[in-house]
């Protein structure tokens, strides 16, 4: 008996190789995380949490320089009202000016809810004006000296309405481009907006976070008022390099981290200053790693169900396979197989391949058979001659010739003769657009003469189309068709109109008003039609379906086809050809 080497199994079943290969992804990696997870989670989430706080305060120191830029934009909107800058320009202002001036101060303190005062003084003769929040002092003292360049002028610094910290912005209104002083423009914000947007960079809660201004640590917020902030605190962070950084430390008796963002908004240096302790980091550090058990519990659940139902999902694609054989059997090609297996899918694709080849020979031997009888058949039905038709015409005939002359009765006769020589020649299998529309006009010629003043049609054709090489006798199936079935079994009279038309693509539409075409009879043509098959007979659509089986011969999938039926109003029956499918003359 001959030995199977080894692992021989492996490559032969596509079950056991899905589950080997299950089981070595999940195992391996959670048997590991589990062995090294515990000690360094802890330094992994610290990371992390440095990491992110470092990029939230950034993000908040953003937001702080957006909201100091929106006061410095709020503090120069002077400028861009001309009749106030003149008001400012005058050393004694009158009592409109005043009121002028007056409404712009309470204006600018009306700009955002937080402000909590504005006040200008003018350098020319000393007058100030002042808004400040109902209930709190109004304080009108100036950073800015009259003499320029003896004190330190900062744009914006730390102040106090009453006992309440808020945040100054002084501006020196200068007359450009004259260097005049026109004077002195203060606003005091409250720090309730600063501290939203401070506050997203404190979470957890618990966080403390404090933004200072200027080199020198003047303390603008703080998440705990009552939190001491020791001078070596300070000392601490204005001895530190760099744009952002963390060190150990301790505050309020618990270790931590603290965690610093260096930005500077124009020449103003903006300081973030965050700690973090340790019993936070640990908490973290323990949340994630029971997360991380958690998920790999679910996931080596998850594991065991999938390998005991990997029976089923091996044999659902097979079967999903086995249904597309099915349906390229009815002779539905859109599926095509990939990929060079060993196993059971690899076999199930090669077959799969091989019954595609065979099925496209006996289509094609099939298409070949079919085109064949399709001639034979158009050939049958060209020889057929309707007696109805023939009767009518030589009726109609005989009448002209009771009421008129030879020359109308002799060119009736010349369009019958045409008509009976243009369908009997079978030499002849296809035309221009130009011959048919001759054949056509011939046609409705002979019908008017036989319906007078009941039958009224238009032919048009664009210039385009003309040249253009189709299947000999297509238009006139679908225009007897009309006549017939629509308008002679009708009310016994109305409108037809031909149409074609050509700009990327060629389209041909029959349009009548008469009886139409019932719904099921549209459908029974859609299943004749998916069917292939060309019918003889005088049945209604018999001639329809011949023509467009006899185009779908001739341009194939460029040729597609649409009726829209509303009865005793309009149907049309629309072809269309795409244009490379088209050929001319």
């Amino acid at each position: 008996m001959r030995r199977e080497p080894p692992m021989r199994w492996l490559k032969k079943s596509l079950f056991a190789k899905l589950l080997v290969v299950m089981l070595i992804s999940a195992t391996v990696p959670f048997t590991l995380s589990n062995m090294i997870s515990y000690k360094t989670t802890s330094t992994s989430v610290e990371r992390q949490i440095i990491e992110l706080n470092l990029n939230t305060m950034d993000v908040g120191l953003e937001h702080v320089q957006r909201y100091l830029h929106d006061l410095n934009r709020i503090s120069v909107s002077l400028y861009y009202r001309e009749t106030l800058m003149n008001d400012l320009r005058q050393s004694v202002f009158l009592p409109n000016q005043i009121l002028s001036i007056g409404n712009q101060i309470n204006l600018m303190y009306n700009q955002r809810s937080e402000f909590r005062g504005v006040t200008y003084t003018s350098a020319i003769n000393g007058q100030t004006f002042t808004r400040f929040k109902e209930g709190l002092p109004a304080n009108t003292s100036h950073p800015f000296n009259s003499s320029i360049g003896q004190t330190e002028n900062r744009l914006y610094t730390v102040s106090h309405v009453g006992n309440e910290r808020v945040l100054a912005v002084h501006k020196k209104l200068i007359d450009y481009p004259d260097p005049q002083v026109l004077g002195y423009l203060s606003i005091y914000s409250g720090l309730e907006e600063i501290g939203n947007l401070i506050r997203s960079a404190a979470s957890p809660s618990k966080d403390q976070v404090f933004l200072y201004l200027h080199e020198n640590m003047e303390l603008l917020y703080a998440t705990e008022e009552s939190a001491p902030h020791h001078e070596w605190t300070i000392s601490k962070v204005s001895d530190l390099t760099g744009k952002r950084g963390v060190f150990n430390g301790n505050l309020n008796g618990e270790n931590g981290i603290f965690i610093y963002v260096k930005k500077n908004y124009l020449e103003l240096p903006l300081t973030v200053f965050k700690f973090v302790s340790n019993t936070a980091i640990n908490e973290s550090a323990n949340q994630t790693l029971n997360r991380s058990l958690l998920i790999q519990s679910i996931a080596i659940l998850f594991v065991i169900i999938l390998a005991s139902t990997l029976s089923y999902l091996t044999l659902a694609p097979i079967k999903r396979l086995l249904r597309t054989i099915a349906r390229v059997q009815t002779g539905n090609f859109d599926v095509k197989p990939e990929g060079e297996r060993l196993d059971e899918l690899g076999i199930l694709e090669k077959r799969f391949q091989t019954m595609i080849r065979n099925l496209d020979d006996l289509m094609n031997r099939e298409y070949r058979n079919r085109l064949e009888l399709s001639t034979a058949q158009i050939k049958m039905l060209q020889a057929q001659i309707n007696p109805h038709f023939l009767y009518n015409a030589l009726q109609s005939i005989g009448t002209l010739a009771l009421r008129h002359g030879s020359e109308e009765i002799n060119k009736k006769i010349a369009e019958l003769g045409s008509i009976l020589r243009y369908s009997m020649d079978f030499k002849v299998e296809e035309v221009t657009m130009q011959t048919e529309i001759q054949h056509i006009e011939h046609y409705l010629s002979l019908q008017t003469g036989r319906f007078r003043n009941r039958l009224l049609y238009t032919l048009s054709c664009s210039e385009e189309a003309m040249q253009v090489r189709i299947p000999k006798m297509i238009l006139q199936p679908l225009i007897e068709n009309s006549i017939i079935h629509g308008l002679e079994r009708g009310k016994g009279s109305g409108t037809l109109h031909i149409s074609i038309e050509m700009d990327d693509e060629l389209w041909i539409r029959i349009i009548d008003n008469g009886k139409g075409i019932p719904p099921e009879t549209i459908e029974r043509i859609r299943k004749d039609y998916a069917k292939q098959e060309l019918h003889s007979g005088e049945e209604s659509g018999i001639g329809l379906i011949n023509v467009l089986n006899r185009m779908r011969l001739y341009f194939g999938q460029e040729f597609s086809w649409e009726i829209n039926s509303i009865p005793y109003e309009v149907t049309t029956i629309s072809l269309q050809i795409a244009g490379n499918g088209l050929r001319k003359e």
